[in-house]
């Protein structure tokens, strides 16, 4: 995190960056009000100390400027004794947390921890108020997507900008999300869907608008990349993105920056920008959709998430873990697919992905009669999607066979770890147990 501290006294602001800095902190120092002022509107910063008397603008006048500008960054007012009047008027135009000089650095320190710490927890509030899932993703055990989880590993603790290809219904936010938890940024993870929000209104949904920008517009509204500070913006169908909106995002991934609707200056941001598209990109910048140099400024990491169809061995995992979630949100208790179950979903091509996988359990749940599903719950039909001889890869031969195999490759991926082996095959510990004795498998 990158902490300012403004105090015209050189030796508090020396001592403070030397005990924020012992706390793994970047720190930037300024002597007055105006210079602290200027520093912010060049680089983002994660909070800020600011002493109440100083020249040119004084903390108080700052503070304002602050809550106007900056009104998610958490401030602590330093004080001198005889100046409670104004630390409290302080705290009544919205700083955090005031300290009376003389003051332990150590203490202050701490107490700013708390506040960032406070302020991340209300973030992630915010964001799951909007249906963001706070549980770390889980992206498979196929081989194309234990590729995935390696170079999503690899590149998570970069602020490098990352684009996902692949099919709708592939499950691209899901390797967002997992880059995002990778990253171990103290931001929260804010998705947008391009695609889903009007041309007029997806500028002001991003950079956000000042009062009285346009018609309607009766107070500021923080835009998503300022929510998304020092976390992750997901920008999903970015190839949906109307073309003057491309250039103003090209902007702000070139220059670290962006400005509201109606405002006169620029705002640094500390966002990781991740996008996805089930287009073809480079058709798009051949046919001018898409501006080239946007495309390559996005394109610097590419992962591409390939179809359902591609990596079958996944199927028994996602199915569990869809089935645990359908069973929460629909008060059911549906143990697990018969194996008969599964040898379907295996034949089956699946052209609406991971999506369509959770639409047919869905509706499998619903009208299961037994506490088990079986291939007749599916409803999969003769659409022309099956495709036979591509079930799992693993799985040839008779239907016990079949079973015996996907046991045993279950078992092998968690390392014999029988609770999660039972999670991915979507069945229990009970009817696992039961099945290893069976086989032979013990």
């Amino acid at each position: 995190m990158k902490v300012l501290v403004a105090d015209d006294e050189r030796n508090i602001r020396e001592s403070l960056r030397r005990f924020l800095e012992l706390d793994g902190n970047a720190v930037a120092t300024a002597d007055n009000g105006l210079a602290a002022q200027r520093r912010m509107q060049e680089e983002p910063f994660g909070a800020a100390i600011v002493d109440l008397k100083m020249p040119g603008m004084d903390g108080l006048e700052l503070l304002r400027w602050i809550r106007s500008e900056r009104p998610r960054l958490p401030v602590i007012m330093i004080s001198a004794f005889g100046e409670v009047t104004d630390a409290v008027t302080a705290m009544k135009l919205g700083a955090h947390d005031y300290v009376v000089k003389p003051f332990d650095p150590e203490e202050l320190v701490l107490r700013l921890g708390k506040l960032v710490e406070a302020q991340a927890l209300r973030d992630h509030a915010e964001v799951a108020s909007r249906g963001a899932a706070d549980s770390p993703p889980e992206l498979g055990a196929s081989p194309p997507m234990a590729a995935i989880a390696a170079l999503v590993r690899k590149v998570a603790p970069t602020p490098t900008t990352v684009l996902i290809t692949g099919e709708s219904g592939t499950g691209k936010e899901v390797v967002a999300r997992a880059l995002h938890h990778h990253s171990r940024r103290s931001g929260p993870f804010i998705p947008v869907n391009c695609g889903g929000i009007p041309d007029a209104l997806l500028e002001s949904e991003l950079f956000g608008y000042e009062r009285g920008a346009f018609t309607g517009a009766a107070q500021r509204k923080v835009g998503m990349f300022e929510l998304a500070a020092a976390g992750t913006l997901f920008l999903d169908e970015i190839g949906e993105m109307p073309g003057p909106l491309q250039v103003k995002l090209l902007r702000a991934v070139q220059d670290r920056r962006i400005q509201r609707l109606g405002a006169t200056a620029p705002i640094p941001i500390e966002t990781r920008l991740v996008a996805a598209t089930n287009r073809d990109l480079e058709q798009e910048v051949a046919a001018g959709r898409f501006r080239e140099d946007l495309y390559y400024r996005l394109n610097v990491v590419r992962v591409h998430v390939p179809p359902l169809r591609e990596r079958r061995t996944d199927l028994p995992q996602l199915a569990g873990r869809i089935l645990a979630r359908l069973n929460q949100t629909m008060g059911r208790q549906v143990q697990g697919l018969a194996p008969a179950a599964l040898t379907a979903l295996g034949g089956y091509g699946f052209p609406g992905n991971v999506r369509e996988l959770e639409n047919i359990l869905e509706r499998a749940v619903i009208f299961a009669e037994g506490s088990t599903i079986e291939a007749a719950d599916l409803d999969l039909g003769d659409t022309g999607n099956r495709q036979p001889g591509s079930g799992f890869e693993h799985a040839a031969g008779t239907l016990k066979e079949n079973e015996r195999a996907l046991i045993a490759a279950a078992l092998a991926r968690w390392e014999g770890n029988r609770t999660r082996a039972a999670a991915e095959l979507g069945i229990t510990r009970r009817t696992l147990f039961n099945k290893l004795r069976q086989y032979g498998l013990d």
